[in-house]
């Protein structure tokens, strides 16, 4: 290379030195000129304890990323979350938003006054009729029944030979020849206190002829609820032979709050539907209001007398009673899915100012459609987590809270609103 390009060369090359330290030196100055200037954003920011994903709360991540469980971004947890109350949860409104949940407001609604519950078919516990022997002796024959078959009034159970009627027949018989209508009155009542039916003493002093078997019929019709006899037993006096239980009418048992039994309902008529008889709707009448409450529920049993004559109504079958109940009036009342049941107690989640969430016990009273009447535990205006109070409770878990959603102490409404 010439002499003269090797000069040209370093000159550019130290020139080039020169401006870029330059440039350095006075990015620097311009930067230590100004002392007072603001921190970045990323100085200002939170630091976050750990990351988690709200589904699995209890597996904590030392860095961002993608939840291994679920097809979501890890959350940040930070120190200042952890500063709502010692029976609620704070959480930030941008995972609340993400977790989906959703607040209703407590209001006072105009309702109408027919109470809507559901029922339980049960057998009439007024009609039951027990067989029994008379005296004792011997099974001869049994009819084609079993337990749980439905059987008709008058139709014949079982064949009994009681050998010690065969004696008492005969003195009567012998007695029937006298001209003694006192021995033969006293006679005829000697057969009868002995067990006989009379239909029975009539056919021996019919026929002339004595008839130690006897059959019995069921006295009524309905289910044959037991049967505990077999051809050739030893039956004794007094021995129950078989029970049958009447299903006209039938009975509905419905739990109705106690709040709303008020005045006189023995006597009252429901209506009453059932989808096993879609598309009719019967007329039953109030005969009783069980005197004991349940203390879990705050209910009292009522029983419903539904006449039955074909037998579509059977034991065991839900159904639905509308009891006509005063005129509409305003109820406090929730949406229905905001409501915790834990098999005690019944439990919202109330929304505090600043994304606070606690768990308070109510006390309900009749469903409405989508609402329920609250009886005590809440005020107007108040809102409620009407979906998502599970993540709720996964994030007071991750927390350490020993307050949980489910073990929440009563807390007792301060302004005393009833519906």
């Amino acid at each position: 290379m010439k002499p003269t390009l090797r000069m040209t060369v370093a000159a550019v090359l130290v020139a080039a030195t020169l401006g870029v330290t330059g440039g350095i030196w006075w990015a620097r100055g311009t930067t230590v000129s100004r002392p007072n200037a603001p921190a970045t954003d990323a100085a200002t920011q939170r630091q976050p304890l750990y990351w988690y994903d709200p589904m699995v709360p209890a597996q904590h991540f030392d860095k961002p990323g993608k939840s291994p469980y679920m097809d979501m971004a890890l959350v940040p947890r930070y120190a200042d979350d952890a500063d709502a109350g010692a029976g609620g949860v704070r959480i930030d409104p941008r995972l609340a938003q993400n977790l989906g949940i959703r607040l209703a407001s407590v209001e006072r609604r105009t309702v109408s006054g027919d109470y809507n519950v559901p029922g339980v078919v049960a057998f009439n516990g007024r009609d039951v009729a027990v067989v029994q022997a008379r005296a004792g002796g011997f099974v001869s024959r049994v009819y084609a029944h079993a337990p749980g078959d439905l059987i008709g009034r008058q139709a014949p159970i079982v064949d009994l030979l009681v050998p010690e009627w065969a004696a008492a027949q005969q003195e009567f018989l012998a007695l029937l020849g006298s001209q003694e209508p006192a021995l033969i009155a006293a006679a005829r009542q000697r057969l009868m206190l002995a067990g006989m039916p009379p239909d029975l003493v009539a056919a021996v002093e019919s026929t002339r002829q004595a008839h130690p078997e006897v059959t019995l019929f069921a006295p009524l019709s309905g289910v044959l609820d037991t049967l505990d006899i077999r051809a050739g037993m030893t039956v004794n006096a007094g021995a129950t032979l078989a029970t049958i239980r009447s299903i006209d009418p039938v009975w509905i048992e419905a739990a109705l709050p106690d709040s709303v039994v008020t005045g006189r309902l023995v006597g009252k008529e429901a209506s009453i539907e059932s989808a096993a008889v879609a598309g009719r709707t019967f007329r039953g009448r109030i005969v009783s209001v069980l005197p004991q409450a349940n203390a879990d529920t705050h209910t009292l049993r009522v029983r419903i007398e539904l006449p039955n004559p074909d037998g579509l109504w059977r034991p065991g079958l839900f159904a639905q009673v509308k009891l006509n109940g005063p005129s509409a009036h305003a109820l406090l009342v929730v949406p229905s899915e905001a409501l915790i049941h834990t098999g005690t107690r019944d439990l919202v989640i109330v929304a505090h100012p600043g994304s606070q969430f606690e768990p308070t016990e109510v006390r309900i009273g009749l469903r409405y459609g989508e609402y329920t009447a609250i009886v005590s535990g809440l005020r107007e205006g108040q809102l409620v987590v009407a979906s998502g109070q599970f993540l709720i409770d996964s994030e007071a878990s991750v927390r350490g809270f020993e307050t949980r959603m489910r073990s929440a102490p009563a807390k007792p409404d301060a302004s005393g609103a009833t519906p």
